[in-house]
């Protein structure tokens, strides 16, 4: 059964990022804090970018017994860099899109849904739920990397 914290992350969380970014102009966002590290923007390129790819993999999950999934590097990932491309607000928009899919979709499964499973390379044998408590914190871990990143603290991405 889905618990109301998981929901409201779930509807939630992704807004965090427009009220982190809301005082910061374009150069700012776009700027690398440490060499070599993910700027503002590319977090939010990168969390962007792993929205379709999680909505994906919960749809196999729904269609497949125990699918087995790589770990996801956004550096071995040719569109990463399509996404980068974009404004800050495109991405901001592209997330918040999927983010209603993606709400939907876990919202409405029937209870014998939320209990497939699939295989993360680490974690091993993961339900549905499971699957998207780990979407979100991964997705609070960049939050907090953003925030730190605002705030002039550099920090390892």
């Amino acid at each position: 059964m889905i618990y109301s914290s998981l929901t409201q992350r779930l509807k939630e969380q992704h807004k965090t990022i427009a009220s982190l970014i809301l005082k910061l102009n374009n150069r700012q966002i776009q700027h690398s804090a440490v060499p070599g590290k993910w700027s503002i923007h590319e977090n939010i390129a990168h969390l962007a970018k792993y929205q379709p790819i999680f909505l994906d993999r919960i749809r196999k999950i729904l269609t497949n017994d125990d699918p087995e999934f790589e770990a996801y590097r956004a550096e071995n990932d040719n569109e990463f860099e399509i996404y980068c491309a974009f404004t800050t607000y495109e991405l901001l928009k592209k997330i918040s899109t999927d983010r209603e899919v993606i709400y939907h979709l876990i919202t409405h499964l029937p209870p014998d849904k939320l209990d497939r499973t699939g295989i993360h390379p680490k974690f091993g044998k993961l339900t549905v739920l499971d699957w998207t408590e780990f979407f979100l914190l991964h997705e609070a871990h960049h939050l907090y990397t953003i925030f730190q990143l605002v705030h002039g603290v550099g920090v390892s991405v």
